[in-house]
């Protein structure tokens, strides 16, 4: 059964730090791309991040993150990490990972990630 399972959410102060986990059973890393999207409350899903593990860990993220997250991955665990670091009351949101098999594409807007996704952590930034 392919399963993917977030962890690691929680309440920080802004400008702390957080890692988020998202544990990938059933499959290999290597054979999909992984994304971690966030939806806030009344606002539409957005993406975060991705990862392409086989295209040489071609990693995207959406302008707000840049220079505050990194995602990574640990094949050896089957495990994709956000670390997210200098975090705002802006980046409150529930967090999901998805992934989508991988088509060759490498770049992250190729994928429409429809194939698997977590059930979310909750992360919130307080003022």
């Amino acid at each position: 059964e392919v399963q993917l399972v977030e962890s690691g959410g929680g309440l920080v102060q802004a400008g702390g730090s957080l890692r988020l986990s998202c544990a990938a059973s059933g499959f290999t890393l290597d054979d999909y791309a992984i994304a971690w999207f966030r939806q806030a409350p009344g606002k539409e899903r957005e993406a975060v991040a991705c990862i392409i593990s086989s295209g040489a860990g071609v990693t995207d993220y959406r302008d707000s993150v840049k220079g505050r997250f990194t995602i990574s991955t640990d094949k050896s665990k089957d495990t994709v990490y956000l670390q997210m670091n200098s975090l705002k009351p802006e980046d409150t949101a529930v967090y999901y990972c998805a992934a989508d098999r991988f088509s060759g594409l490498l770049y992250c807007s190729g994928y429409r990630w429809n194939d698997y996704w977590g059930q979310g952590t909750q992360v919130t930034v307080s003022s």
